[in-house]
């Protein structure tokens, strides 16, 4: 069989010339951003927004980016802080130090989950007449993603095959490849344009292995997953030969509307083939390589003379690479014309929950951001529990001691205050949340000269964000507006995402939304730290002590830990009403500062409005009976909070009695009108727009509140 350049005067052709025009039409842009990236950095060659959006998406900040390029390049892999020791920072900041060029170090889960992504990618071969090969990928369940100039049209994809597993083995040796048809009676979108076809692939092989035993890959049409320097990786299958990979030796050096350019002087990518960021990110189909031409423009073969289609693609010289951009592809899909049971197959290309990408072995997380605890039944009949250290709650660990840990201690209105002790290493290494505590701190040291609250600004990003809809079924329109716009979804992590700037008020201080009591954001960092210590020391004395503990009884212990020692932090909606899950938990829209007295005295129970002849339990921080809890501060502010929570997660609220029920829709409608949107909530849900996606319509539009109907919320 032969390779898509072995078939003269083909569709691929005319993608390689289109691919070209672009590129050489570009040349003056590409050495401009050249230059930038060479003397100021990868974070001042891209649009601002764009590199926010990607500074977002990797969970860190302006302020610890800046910070780091700030300081002087070193000639090691060592880095530099002002006053902090080098080779003090966690993975994080590598990732950060590598997409500004600094550091080459990668850590070596990239490589593992660079394992798991690789098995969604394999070799497509198309049976006679014109037989060729390319490489596509699994992007659902069902469907397989390549070129349009790979399979054109139904007839060729009824002749395809994809072959998984074709690759080297531990051994050196060739893996026998398992064969998987593909089967365009139930899907198939193609675009000559954009050079992508859309296939289904039949549920087995054709020797009866499962398709769901291969990883796929999910993808986004969110913008933030590469910008201009990064080096992006292409995993293939280049001219029907085995699995290969090209790692880190492509930068991208140009972002147009609906295509991405990356230079390289190796090999091209395979036609079909995923381009991933550092992550795994899927950001772009790989389509066309730009070949090198001599003075007449005519294409060279790698021995310096002139090319013919007949010698094939592999002898072409090529100076660059061509992709196209993968949210262009899905907006495409979202658009084209499907029926019957592809509707559904292509519903679950943006509604499913793709895999993990994590290593066999390797523990991953539960909707919370607990770990999963592994119990397998040892020889003996024993329990065995598998149990990571590394606690992923992302908050900083100052030192403790060795015996025992500290207790909180209570601060001013209650308030824990912050251990004096400085941040230490963690089992002899340095703690990934020593770096949370310095980017906050950093963080909130940017925002002391930043403005405030831009009204401009937010008023033309307002517009813009609610310009599609139209007024009817608004509370529906804008449940799907919500989610479809939520497009970075950070994890709870109140130290770095809420105090260094999202929750201040005007004189840049935290107030708590219960109490209005004024805190120093400075004072709630340090504070959830030390308490995020004593939580990481107790959890590793525990495991040590209760060897026997199951799984369950180890759940209990941490949900005890945590209401033992709680952060200066309230989710307006408790989180157990949605089981402490991700996204709910980290949706910046329902996290305020608030001292931990009053997340305890409100506990979980539903907002309520009492009448002065009721006798409750009165405190700074509101009052309260088992009916409900009224606070004394912050009404508006947590009402709008609590209707974006029903709009956005309809569902999740008044399932069960003891939460918010359809019939007290009013008590909160009544706290919004009776305390109107300040210029406090206007900066948040500008800034948490800017690192989420999404926004508060009862913010944006308070006059709408009466005219949404809130039902579907608890269908």
């Amino acid at each position: 069989m032969t390779s898509t350049a072995y078939r003269p005067q083909t569709d691929y052709l005319q993608q390689v010339e289109r691919a070209t025009a672009r590129y050489d039409e570009r040349a003056g842009a590409r050495e401009q951003t050249r230059q930038v990236i060479d003397e100021q950095g990868v974070l001042h060659a891209d649009a601002p927004d764009r590199v926010t959006k990607r500074l977002a998406r990797l969970g860190a900040d302006w302020s610890l980016a800046t910070t780091l390029e700030g300081t002087p390049r070193r000639a090691t892999t060592g880095r530099s802080l002002p006053g902090l020791p080098p080779d003090s920072f966690g993975a994080d900041v590598l990732g950060l130090e590598r997409l500004m060029g600094r550091n080459d170090l990668i850590d070596v889960r990239f490589l593992e989950t660079g394992y798991l992504a690789a098995r969604s990618v394999g070799r497509i071969c198309v049976r006679a007449p014109e037989a060729h090969y390319g490489t596509g990928f699994l992007i659902s369940p069902s469907l397989m993603l390549t070129n349009n100039h790979v399979l054109a049209g139904l007839q060729e994809a009824e002749r395809g095959v994809i072959e998984f597993n074709y690759q080297a083995g531990i051994d050196g040796q060739t893996m026998l490849p398992m064969v998987f048809d593909l089967e365009p009676g139930r899907f198939f979108v193609t675009d000559h344009d954009l050079d992508f076809t859309l296939v289904a692939v039949a549920d087995r092989s054709r020797t009866g292995e499962g398709l769901d035993d291969f990883s796929w890959l999910r993808t986004s049409e969110a913008q933030g997953k590469v910008i201009l320097g990064e080096m992006v990786n292409i995993i293939q299958h280049p001219n029907g030969e085995p699995k290969q990979l090209a790692l880190r030796e492509n930068q991208v050096v140009d972002l147009l509307d609906h295509f991405i350019h990356y230079a390289t002087d190796t090999s091209p990518g395979s036609s079909g083939s995923p381009v991933f960021n550092d992550q795994w990110e899927v950001v772009a189909l790989h389509h066309a390589g730009v070949p090198l031409k001599d003075s007449d423009g005519h294409y060279l073969s790698v021995d310096g003379s002139p090319w013919r289609p007949e010698m094939g693609e592999d002898q072409l010289a090529w100076k660059a690479n061509e992709g196209v951009r993968i949210s262009q592809v899905l907006q495409a899909v979202r658009q084209a014309p499907v029926s019957g049971p592809a509707t559904d197959l292509r519903a679950r290309l943006f509604e499913a929950a793709a895999p993990p990408l994590t290593p066999p072995g390797v523990p991953q997380s539960l909707p919370d951001g607990r770990p999963e605890l592994a119990a397998p039944a040892g020889t003996d009949g024993a329990l065995h529990l598998t149990v990571p250290l590394h606690i992923t709650v992302g908050i900083t660990a100052p030192t403790v001691s060795s015996t025992a840990p500290p207790a909180a201690t209570t601060g001013v209105g209650g308030a824990p205050s912050a251990a004096p002790a400085a941040v230490a290493p963690v089992n002899g290494h340095i703690s990934p949340a020593e770096t949370d505590l310095k980017a906050a701190l950093a963080g909130l040291d940017a925002g002391r000269d930043r403005t405030y609250f831009d009204a401009e600004a937010d008023q033309a990003a307002r517009q813009a964000y609610y310009a599609g809809l139209d007024g009817t079924g608004l509370g529906r329109a804008l449940t799907d507006l919500l989610e479809h716009t939520h497009e970075r979804r950070p994890a709870y992590q109140p130290i770095r995402m809420l105090y260094p700037w999202v929750d201040l008020h005007p004189d840049k201080q935290l107030r708590s939304i219960y109490s209005g009591q004024v805190f120093a954001p400075e004072d709630f960092i340090r504070a959830d730290a030390a308490v995020e210590a004593a939580r990481i020391q107790r959890w590793q004395e525990l495991i040590l002590r209760e060897t026997a503990l199951g799984p369950e009884a180890l759940t209990a212990e941490m949900d005890a830990l945590e209401a033992a020692l709680a952060y200066n932090c309230e989710h307006v909606v408790p989180q157990s009403w949605f089981a402490k899950h991700e996204p709910m938990r980290g949706d910046l829209h329902h996290l305020f500062a608030c001292e931990t007295t009053c997340n305890s005295f409100r506990s979980n129970i539903p907002y309520f409005d009492f009448t002065d002849v009721q006798e409750v339990v009165r405190t700074s921080c509101g009052r309260r009976e088992t009916q409900g809890f009224e606070p004394s501060a912050g009404k508006g502010p947590v009402a709008r909070a609590t209707l974006y929570f029903i709009l956005r997660y309809p569902g999740l609220v008044g399932d069960v009695t003891a939460e918010l029920q359809p019939d007290q829709l009013g008590t909160l409608l009544s706290w919004h009108e009776a305390d109107p949107v300040t210029p406090y909530e206007q900066h948040r849900n500008f800034a948490i727009a800017e690192i989420q996606g999404n926004r508060n319509p009862l913010i944006d539009h308070p006059e709408w509140a009466r005219d949404i109907d809130f039902t579907h919320a608890w269908s």
